[in-house]
């Protein structure tokens, strides 16, 4: 029987690929520069072709190189997966699960929901990482996530997504502003006015327009922030008005600030909030799980 390739060295391999830098990729791996060389040339010289062109400035992969990585990738995937399902299947909750989300979400949710999950199940593990929506697709993609608690919906391949809940986006804007007084208010008013919103790439951007049912064109948008606490201080010194979910509202985002809190006069002016997993993993019926936990502890 001719010899086969060991997960270690396809892990090797895709950590190369990953960030192009041998040194990096030993990093990565929690092994030496060296273990991780080795492990590329005995990957080599088990296929009988060459993976990798090294050079002194950068690693390049050969056009069989990132064919073996792809394929590689995908085995690598579907051993973590054998793994999760026979731990998920002895019992829910009991081992690690690697959650992301997103920044206009997790300072207004998971305080609330990391207490409650160490309450209900103290052996349960929840790793957190909190980038851009874009960005944790590509991770869960990858398998580095197991699961994404995100604003739906999101373009993505290949997933399964739940909603949850439904977060309302309120006016916020400073007392003496002629919206503060507007009788009803409507998401037309909003045409027109000096809007602050996250920069581009924050999904809440283009989910607060769509809920409003504005396109870029039609509002004057003076200054673009990367987190909601520098548009609250914007809003608080006359720059303009916002609009923040109601989540962020709860978490007291506004605390020793006069800015005024309005509701829209008609329905639908929400995002929803939900997860999103690959299609394919075993762990689904443990997602859903985590999702009427998630539902519950906010309904409280």
């Amino acid at each position: 029987m001719s010899r086969q390739p060991t997960l270690k060295q396809l892990r090797y391999l895709s950590a190369v690929a990953e960030h192009g830098h041998f040194g990096h990729a030993a990093r990565a791996c929690h092994v030496s520069q060296s273990t991780l060389s080795a492990g590329i040339a005995e990957l080599e010289d088990t296929l009988g072709a060459p993976l990798v062109e090294r050079s002194n400035r950068q690693v390049l992969l050969t056009v069989l190189g990132e064919d073996v990585v792809a394929r590689a990738n995908n085995v690598l995937l579907a051993v973590e997966d054998i793994v999760a399902s026979c731990r998920a299947a002895a019992e829910p909750f009991a081992g690690a699960m690697r959650l992301g989300v997103i920044p206009t979400i997790a300072p207004f949710i998971l305080p609330a929901l990391l207490r409650e999950l160490r309450e209900t199940y103290p052996e349960f593990r929840l790793f957190i990482r909190e980038d851009l929506s874009e960005h944790l697709v590509e991770a869960l993609n990858r398998g580095e996530l197991d699961v994404l608690l995100l604003a739906l919906p999101f373009p993505a391949q290949g997933v399964e997504e739940r909603a949850l809940l439904a977060d309302e986006f309120l006016l916020a804007c400073p007392a003496s502003h002629p919206l503060a007084r507007a009788r009803p208010l409507k998401t037309a008013a909003l045409r027109g006015a000096d809007l602050l919103l996250l920069e581009d790439g924050h999904c809440l951007r283009e989910h607060a327009l769509e809920a409003c049912k504005l396109r870029d064109a039609e509002v004057s948008v003076p200054y673009q922030a990367t987190s909601l606490n520098t548009i609250v201080q914007m809003v608080a010194n006359g720059i303009g008005v916002t609009l923040l979910p109601r989540m962020a509202l709860e978490a007291n985002l506004l605390a020793s600030t006069d800015i005024v809190v309005r509701a829209f006069d008609e329905a639908g002016v929400e995002r929803q909030i939900g997860l999103l997993w690959r299609r394919k993993s075993p762990r689904q019926a443990e997602f859903r799980l985590l999702g009427d936990f998630i539902a519950a502890t906010q309904a409280r």
